[in-house]
């Protein structure tokens, strides 16, 4: 957590220079030789006292519709989200805590979410919790082939 540091000055030069530092020419590179890494994990890498996840969402959103991906980024969110809130991957069991946890994940990932995806990641989500993936699955990534088959792309 940044104690609002990350917010002063102009943040997004600062994360673009710290992407470059890295030796990436985009943050959507950076973020892509970090498969299922949390937002907030990877804005602690880039600037732990002065980068914020929503930053680094920021960005990606911005390449992402630049080069119309925002679906693949979409489901790359989630991806990540999984990852953060599920570490042992799918629960087997849906209980009280394991229902919190998945409620929790895809919430966070719905939040996150372009209001131009919210519907499709609304019926994705409503999918996922009818019928649910093997226990201990989680997407290493936005290629997944059960994502893929949930959030299709649609982007020309």
């Amino acid at each position: 957590m940044t104690d609002g540091r990350s917010w002063q000055g102009n943040w997004r030069v600062r994360l673009y220079e710290r992407v470059r530092e890295r030796g990436y020419d985009s943050l959507t590179a950076f973020a892509e030789a970090r498969p299922a890494v949390p937002l907030n994990l990877l804005a602690e890498e880039l600037g732990k006292d002065d980068v914020a996840g929503v930053q680094v969402l920021s960005g990606l959103l911005v390449e992402a519709e630049r080069s119309k991906q925002v679906t693949r980024l979409v489901r790359d969110v989630l991806a990540r989200q999984l990852s953060e809130s599920l570490p042992s991957g799918w629960p087997g069991v849906m209980d009280d805590k394991s229902r919190f946890q998945v409620a929790k994940a895809l919430g966070c990932w719905s939040a996150d979410t372009p209001d131009s995806h919210k519907g499709r990641v609304r019926r994705a989500g409503d999918a996922l919790l009818a019928t649910s993936p093997p226990p201990g699955w989680h997407p290493l990534g936005p290629d997944d082939e059960l994502l893929r088959m949930l959030l299709p792309d649609e982007e020309a």
